[in-house]
């Protein structure tokens, strides 16, 4: 273990508290002290819900140490089902709790309530949210559905036939979404409209929205979707072996994931899912509204400035490999950097890491993140709330694409990620940050004006840069060139007499002559050359010195 100020997830038990409070009918008693329950603001504050999760908290205080914390678990159970009269109860511990092994599970268990019990072994202090919510989901399905399970080798006719001989639409399972989640509920919203076009209905959307009876109906569909790998792999995979179900597992985030999607759904039930697919490829401004325009805007004249923008991915695996494949394949982005805090993907992470030719960063220590986007000097960050706070640190431009997330990543419209309407949301969410080609380049052209003045410049960007681990922080006038400093003092780290360079007012002067698509380059060559000869202040004569250098 190790103190930090801030996690990219809570323990596993706050994984199972986002199923239960995901479900409708399903309670969650918690062995924990009273400090442990503050897990409940993460869900009235960041979602905005009306009510408290369905949790029970056994609450024991140190002097409960001393007597029968068991019988205080029983007590527990009985009140917390007497009270809300659950369909299903959900029994674990607390990292504090895990301590005393009072095993609550077992507990309830023996205790022969007239419900389903699902005792849940989350080890605190291996493992983190992600799997907590995986597991109780599992564990869920598998205590519900067991029962209903055909014997070993039995086969499940394929899908196609059984659709052609009942004479009906396919039914499909959408798994994984849950509480805390980044934009399910809307995403489950734009997928299930998705579906409706292709001819394909939603059976059961579990654990969102679900109830314990919609669980026991998951085997009636004819295929399941895993929308959220973190969450729904495990039950997915198990569903597969036991019931034969067969799986969709492209995550349709980004179009060309959203046709792949699209593809796969034919493939499975036998739609000829051609004609929509021919319907988005139109590729104009014209296409219908429900389509996305991202692939028309991101070749469109005006978006050129989008080319070759270094950017740095960070967040749950399902996101950042999505995010990573739309920025560099759909907006003609430069992927500099991408990493997960979810250990348990880290390897589909190094995989694509090392096809883009960039080293994979798999930690959950912000500051090890903070670190790499300092070194790579990104354009634009995509990643967490966390990610946010460092980018604005760096005064780096960032979008948030992943959990954990704040209040403000909740928003009261519709705003999927998933499908070709979340391909619209993510083009605006992403270039928001960034500024326009023209924009940029009136706005450096007119800096001296009064209405381009100190304190006048455009809310996302900073007038200068942090100071850095080799050296001084040099004032600067965008983004862009905030990224070619930090270049700078990472390529001359070696020891040399001037370890840090300033720029005369003349020579700042003479930089702004010079057009913004270049200007950063300039600096970055200007800069190097002087601290290469020992040059502490860079003049007029020190830029044109360095011009006929590198013009050699």
């Amino acid at each position: 273990m190790e103190l930090t100020l801030w996690t990219y997830e809570g323990p596993p038990h706050v994984g199972a508290m986002r199923i239960a409070t995901s479900m409708t009918g399903v309670h969650y008693v918690l062995h924990a002290p009273q400090g442990d329950t503050y897990a409940d603001l993460l869900f009235t504050m960041i979602e905005r819900r009306d009510r408290r999760p369905p949790v029970t908290y056994t609450t024991f205080q140190a002097r409960d140490l001393g007597g029968d914390t068991a019988e205080l678990v029983k007590t527990s159970v009985r009140e917390a089902y007497e009270r809300f009269k659950p369909d299903a109860m959900l029994v674990g511990e607390s990292c504090t709790a895990e301590l005393i092994q009072d095993q609550p599970g077992s507990l309830a268990q023996g205790m022969s309530l007239p419900i389903p019990i699902v005792p849940l072994e989350l080890p605190a202090y291996s493992k983190k949210e992600n799997w907590g919510a995986s597991e109780t989901f599992y564990h869920l399905v598998r205590t519900l559905l067991q029962p209903a399970a055909p014997p070993p080798g039995t086969t499940r006719e394929p899908v196609i036939d059984v659709i052609r001989r009942e004479g009906r639409r396919p039914r499909a399972n959408l798994l994984g979404a849950t509480a805390l989640g980044f934009r399910n509920r809307d995403d489950v919203r734009e997928i299930t409209r998705l579906l409706h076009d292709l001819g394909v209905d939603v059976h059961v959307c579990a654990p969102h929205n679900a109830t314990v009876a919609d669980i026991r109906r998951i085997p009636e569909a004819d295929f399941n979707i895993a929308l959220y790998p973190e969450v729904a792999d495990t039950t997915a995979r198990w569903l597969e072996k036991t019931f034969r179900m067969p799986t969709v597992r492209t995550v349709p985030i980004g179009v060309l994931a959203t046709r792949e999607f699209v593809e796969e759904i034919g493939t499975v039930t036998g739609i000829d899912v051609q004609p929509l697919l021919a319907h988005e490829r139109a590729g104009s401004a014209q296409v219908d509204a429900s389509r996305s325009l991202l692939p028309w805007y991101s070749r469109s004249v005006d978006s050129t400035y989008l080319t070759g923008k270094r950017v740095f991915v960070f967040g749950d695996a399902t996101h950042v490999l999505a995010a990573a494949r739309i920025a560099r394949d759909e907006l003609g982005f430069q992927v500099v950097g991408i990493g997960t805090y979810s250990r348990e993907f880290a390897r589909p992470i190094r995989e694509y890491a090392a096809k883009i030719g960039v080293e994979a960063l798999i930690s959950d220590d912000y500051l090890a993140v903070e670190q790499r986007v300092a070194e790579l000097a990104p354009e634009l960050v995509l990643g967490t709330q966390m990610e946010r706070h460092i980018a604005k640190r760096l005064g780096v431009p960032c979008a948030v694409i992943s959990a954990p997330i704040h209040v403000q990543d909740v928003p009261a419209r519709h705003s999927p990620q998933m499908g070709f309407e979340g391909a619209n949301v993510i083009f605006d969410t992403w270039v928001h940050p960034l500024m326009m080609g023209l924009e940029e380049h009136l706005i450096h052209m007119f800096r001296e004006d009064f209405e381009f003045g100190d304190g006048s410049s455009p809310s996302h960007l900073h007038s200068s840069a942090p100071r850095g681990a080799g050296g001084a922080a040099l004032l600067v006038e965008t983004d862009n060139e905030v990224e070619e400093v930090e270049e700078v003092v990472s390529e001359t780290a070696a020891p040399v007499a001037v370890t840090s360079t300033s720029w005369l007012p003349s020579a700042e002067a003479e930089l702004k002559k010079i057009p913004f698509f270049v200007r950063g380059k300039v600096r970055r060559n200007t800069e190097k050359f002087a601290l290469d000869r020992g040059i502490g202040e860079i003049t007029v004569d020190t830029m044109y010195d360095a011009k006929a250098f590198y013009g050699r």
